[in-house]
């Protein structure tokens, strides 16, 4: 029997969804705000990031180190993020602290302190992210490759740069809270064991006198999909591929999603069994699909030596093109046993269940089941996936690479 999903919409624009998952005694919900890093101005990047940095620095009557017990006080696990789409806040806890704890982040979103003798440590924080992916090769390249496949806005990174992070002041960041923390476009998912109609009255008392804002317009501009290399000297080198393929919201996405999992799902798939397995070629290799509100695309990576780098990208893209012939019985098989198993765990994590309801109502407007999942999975055949790949195979691939010799790109790739 399906499990009920409330839906409770503000007349402010914020909508309330909540799962109810009695047999746990713990609850989650996720905070989605349109606060996404494709708000940011062209001249301030990492505008975004750096506010949901200084807006953890005390809100409401509560300060910074206040803020920080009084969520520690009720046993709250709390993690802060900013996407392309969204600033989010999340946060797990035993499900009497439920209440408290949303009341707390209610304070958080709407009535920051923002302290301005905090903002040297606030950009510290933020600098320290940025040097973090200047160590960590694979990260800085995946970035070029998103911010290459997709028109700006959509393909920015989140951390802007140290120029102009060191250049914002704390108007550049009130303006933004002000513009973007707004309830139009809001989204609150909670899941785990709750009270649906204390829930929905709470919310209402929260966040229901909130004033909305204009809405923004996002100019998109061309994307740059040419080959680039960044050179570092390094034993190592870091390979990116992306093509596209359809978003989270096409009919056709499980049938995208079925394809890729038989790419990179497991030990048992095609680019760890051909490239890493056989051959020997990267220490690691994976594909994942990733998606936009009306767009998407595939991403693939492989990390692999120097003098072994050409033919890795040979073998990566020839397993990509290789994908569009078909996939065989067992490898679905095996991907629907693995999809299933995440299924079920899902089913343990009020947290997981609490972000997956969110983003559906981002993406679809409504909120799929783990039973609806579930039967799409189940409905997938080698019959669907390859009628798929046939309509849409893997092609015009995007290619970014990072080490100390860029490589030669195979017949058909820019």
């Amino acid at each position: 029997m399906a499990r009920p999903i409330h839906i409770h919409k503000l007349s402010n624009g914020l909508t309330l969804i909540a799962e109810p998952m009695e047999w746990l005694e713990s609850a989650a919900f996720a905070l989605l705000l349109p606060a996404g890093c494709s708000r940011d101005p062209v001249d301030r990047p990492g505008l975004s990031n750096f506010t949901c940095e200084m807006v953890q620095r005390g809100a409401g009557q509560r300060t910074n180190r206040q803020f920080v017990e009084a969520l520690e006080d009720l046993g709250v696990d709390h993690s802060a993020s900013v996407s392309n789409s969204h600033t989010s806040y999340g946060a797990a806890m035993l499900s009497t602290n439920l209440y408290e704890a949303l009341t707390i982040h209610a304070d958080l979103v709407r009535r920051p302190q923002l302290p301005p003798q905090q903002m040297p440590e606030g950009l510290q924080v933020c600098l320290q992210e940025l040097r973090t992916i200047e160590d960590d090769l694979s990260q800085k390249m995946m970035i070029e490759l998103r911010a290459r496949h997709y028109p700006d806005p959509w393909g920015r990174s989140a951390y802007g740069t140290a120029e102009s992070l060191s250049q914002t002041t704390m108007q550049h960041i009130r303006e933004f809270h002000r513009n973007s923390y707004s309830p139009n476009g809001t989204i609150i998912g909670v899941a785990g064991k709750l009270d649906w109609p204390r829930l929905r009255e709470q919310v209402d008392e929260l966040f229901g006198d909130w004033e909305e804002s204009a809405e923004q317009e996002i100019k998109e501009t061309h994307a740059n999909q040419e080959y680039f290399h960044i050179q570092h000297d390094s034993s190592q080198t870091h390979i990116g591929v992306a093509y596209s393929s359809v978003p989270y919201n096409s009919p056709d996405y499980y049938q995208a999603r079925g394809a890729v999992g038989v790419l990179s799902d497991g030990m048992s798939s095609r680019l760890f069994t051909e490239i890493r397995e056989k051959r020997g070629l990267c220490y690691t290799v994976f594909a994942a699909k990733h998606s936009l509100r009306d767009r998407g695309c595939v991403l693939c990576y492989a990390g692999t030596s120097t003098e072994r780098a050409q033919q890795t990208l040979d073998v990566l893209i020839a397993e990509l093109q290789r994908l569009s012939e078909g996939i065989q019985q067992d490898e679905l098989d095996r991907l629907k046993a693995r999809v299933k198993s995440a299924l079920i765990m899902q089913q343990e994590s009020s947290r997981a269940r609490a972000g997956s309801i969110a983003t559906d109502w981002f993406f679809l407007g409504r909120v799929q089941t783990l039973d609806e999942v579930g039967s799409l999975i189940d409905g997938l055949t080698c019959r669907s996936i390859n009628d798929y790949l046939a309509k849409h195979p893997p092609a015009k691939f995007n290619v970014v690479t990072l080490g100390a010799q860029p490589l030669e790109m195979p017949h058909g790739i820019s």
